[in-house]
């Protein structure tokens, strides 16, 4: 008689391929690279450099739920999140709802209905990696954790790409603390348009991975890694401390309950997701 440790069926990964891993590490490698280029150029070098980094997350992430997950939940996510981020977006260009009066930038690029096309993948890089987080640390309420944490990557985002013009605000009144160039109204509209994100993609994407699939490190390399830039690169780089600190608190209260649950909250890290 023989007695086996007991491991649940959905943590028995065997893992992926080698190249299938390298290549989804060397996508990881470049987004994260572009992102530490981007306060040291300028102009035209910058311009290019702001969608690569967006296009490169995205791809990285998209490639990853295609490892993890397989191909419905990758195929699924794809078109579901770029079809609700341009719906959303186009909205807030044409009518002000939900975010606020707001204008894109030739600079951004090729673009659909108003929407340049790299902001449907920005939506993409972050939604995946959030997603994820929302589902392990609170499963009943995936819609608004992962909502807030959307929200919380705003706070990072909006005082960047404002900075750089890459859009312009046309209202002004109440505004987010330390960031007087963009109204509360995009905090609240973010919040709300992640909630219904988050919400059809929870309802409408398998929760179980593919037995034989990539584990949870890039994406939690990927929110720490945002945490990290953005309080170091608005403190050292753009010279704007309160964006730091907001941002830091904010998106940081977001992910420690999901770092406790991956790193604190099992005793045996061979059973993380």
């Amino acid at each position: 008689m023989s007695i086996r440790q007991y491991r649940p069926r959905g943590n028995n990964r065997n893992g992926i391929s080698g190249k299938q891993n390298f290549l989804l590490y060397l996508l990881l490698a470049i987004a994260i690279g572009t992102q530490i280029a981007y306060p040291l150029i300028h102009d035209e070098k910058l311009r290019i450099d702001t969608l690569l980094v967006v296009y490169f997350g995205a791809a990285t992430m998209l490639l990853h739920s295609l490892l993890s997950y397989g191909f419905r939940y990758f195929i699924s996510f794809l078109a579901i999140t770029f079809v609700f981020a341009l719906g959303v977006e186009y909205l807030g260009v044409k009518t002000g709802w939900p975010f606020g009066t707001y204008s894109y930038d030739a600079s951004l690029g090729f673009a659909i209905l108003g929407v340049p096309l790299v902001v449907p993948f920005a939506w993409i890089m972050m939604a995946h990696p959030i997603l994820i987080a929302a589902r392990k640390t609170f499963p009943n309420w995936v819609f608004l954790a992962g909502g807030f944490g959307l929200m919380a990557w705003d706070l990072f985002l909006d005082p960047q790409m404002v900075a750089a013009h890459r859009w312009t605000w046309g209202a002004s009144g109440p505004h987010v603390p330390f960031q007087p160039e963009i109204p509360i109204s995009n905090t609240a509209g973010w919040l709300f348009a992640g909630m219904g994100l988050m919400a059809i993609l929870n309802l409408l994407l398998p929760k179980e991975r593919r037995k034989v699939g990539a584990n949870a490190v890039v994406p939690e390399i990927t929110l720490l890694w945002t945490l990290f830039a953005g309080i170091v690169g608005n403190i050292f780089f753009f010279h704007r401390s309160g964006v730091a600190l907001i941002g830091g608190l904010v998106f940081g209260l977001f992910l420690l309950p999901y770092l406790f649950a991956i790193f604190i909250g099992r005793p045996d890290s061979s059973q993380r997701n």
